[in-house]
Formats: structure tokens, sequence, C-alpha cells
């Protein structure tokens, strides 16, 4: 280092970790892009390196900025303890992507439950279904569907499996009627995702195990599979813990439809750090254990 850098700077770093985007950073602190720029040429002259690198869509922490967000974290803390309500480390914003299924039914009760105890918290959660990202620039944790997610500079938690299954509305099996082998799958639709649109592999499991099955309605959000399924649309091919809260729902073959796959939750190292993210990883975690069996599929089920 050619010089120490100032707790100010350091905060301007901490700041475009988060959003990734110096437009973001600024409108946060209070400053204009360039100022921003400025700053982030500031810290790297005093560090001796670069603290950013282009990523896409935005900027993306160097090993170097890594460490420099780190210190910024503790900085941030600690001035944070000096105002009101200080003695509470956990908080400010924690933002984090995950499926619609999973932001629903954990990280929904899972946040709301640390927020009771710590209102100074907020969690900005945006629902997606796609692969862990390798650059996440403004992402502090991120909860994907898919084998051992293949992450660079990042912590990969596995935190627990979730079951699909075959299902379909008692007023639909009552028009067609009740399917008693996969082969009588064939003359169904399919509700399910977009084929063309996923990103997952292992989310293929219906195409797999009934490839007769025509797609009947398709979409990239599984609360519309799920009510798609209700209204008759088709044969859904749904997470259980989901449609397991639907009495008007009958699951179907469940001995040869029985699909199970793993949540896992990435982390960069300096978001881990930070006492908020690692608040809500471990809320996270705890809100697992409390929902495996909705989400092993073991709730009663009509066969």
């Amino acid at each position: 280092m050619s010089a120490q850098p100032s707790p100010d700077l350091l905060l301007v770093l901490l700041e475009v970790s988060r959003s990734g985007k110096f437009t973001t950073a600024g409108e946060s602190l209070g400053l204009n892009h360039t100022t921003v720029a400025r700053k982030i040429a500031a810290l790297e002259k005093s560090l001796g390196g670069r603290v950013l690198a282009r990523a896409a869509g935005g900027w993306e922490l160097t090993p170097l900025g890594e460490r420099a967000v780190g210190i910024a974290a503790q900085v941030a803390d600690a001035v944070g303890r000096l105002g009101p309500g200080g003695e509470d480390p956990i908080t400010g914003v924690v933002r984090m992507t995950a499926t619609d299924g999973f932001s629903a039914y954990i990280a929904s009760p899972a946040v709301a439950r640390l927020r009771a105890e710590h209102p100074g918290l907020i969690v900005e959660l945006v629902t997606v279904t796609r692969r862990a990202l390798q650059q996440r620039s403004g992402v502090d944790l991120e909860v994907v569907v898919e084998g051992e997610p293949q992450v660079h500079r990042a912590h990969a938690v596995r935190l627990g499996e979730y079951t699909l299954g075959m299902y379909a509305s008692r007023a639909y099996l009552a028009r067609h009627g009740t399917p008693q082998t996969p082969e009588e799958l064939a003359r169904h639709g399919l509700v399910y995702f977009v084929d063309s649109m996923l990103q997952i592999d292992d989310l293929d499991a219906p195409r797999r195990l009934a490839p007769e099955m025509r797609d009947g309605l398709t979409s990239t959000n599984v609360f519309v599979h799920v009510e798609a399924t209700r209204a008759g649309a088709g044969i859904g091919f749904l997470p259980c813990f989901m449609a397991d809260r639907h009495e008007d729902l009958v699951r179907l073959l469940p001995d040869y439809f029985r699909e199970q796959l793993p949540y896992w939750m990435v982390l960069r190292p300096d978001s881990y750090r930070q006492p908020a993210v690692a608040a809500v990883a471990g809320a996270l975690q705890e809100q697992m254990e409390i929902a495996r069996p909705m989400l092993l599929g073991m709730a009663p089920t009509a066969a």
C-alpha cells in the first residue's frame, strides 16, 4: 500500500460492491457518479491496485477489493453503532435472490422472524430461477436450485432438498380420468416451465420421465404452475410444499414421479462477514430445518 486509505473511500467502495453500479451507489450516498468514480480512483491509488473490474452489467470486486470491502464493512458497522439503536449490528440492507417458492415459503417467514428482533434490517428479495452467478455484484446472497454450484470467490452452502411430483385438480380428473401409469400421461397437457427458457438442467425431470407428455400451459413462474393446475389447464409438475397446501390438488403416481432437488445458498466472502448478511443466512438455514417435512412432501396427500 502506498498510503492508508481513508474510511470515507472505503465506505464508497462498500456501497459500490452492494449495487455493482456507480450511479446506484451515488444515489445511496448523495453523490453523483463522477464523484463516486473519483473516490474509487483515489482508493485504488492509496491501495496501489485495482479494487473493481468491469463485469456484465456493472462492477465486480477484485481480490484486493474483496479485502478492502471486508474492512469497509467493519468501518460501517462501527459507525452504525454510534447512532440511535446502534447497539444492534444486524441492520442495513441485505440484497438476495431466490426462486419463487423459496422466497414465499422459506425466505419470507425467516426474514419476518429476524426483523421482529432487528427492525433496522431491510431485505431486498428478487425472485429468479437461474444458476448461481459467476459475477454477483449487487447481490449479497443467492439461493439456487442446482447441483453444487461451480463458483469462484464465493461460499456455497447446501441448505437441503425439496420434492416435486405430478398433480392434477380433482375437477380435472373427474372430467378426464385419473392416469394409472406413466404412459397414460401422454394424452394430458403438462403445466410446467417454458422449456426454451429453462436455465436449470436439473429441472427437466417431467420431460425426462414423461417424454411423450405434450406441453399444455408453460410459465416462468411456479405460482402460475400451481394456479393453472388448480384451474384445470393440465397436469402440473409441482413442488410438493406448494401443491400440498391445496385440498383440490391430487398427487399422481408418487412412487414414479418423485424428484428431489437441492437448494444451495451462495455468498461472497465479504458479504458473509457482514453481521446482517450472516444473520439472514442463519435464519434461512433455520427455516429450512423447520420446513423440512413440508419440503420433502411428507404432508398427507391423496393418492
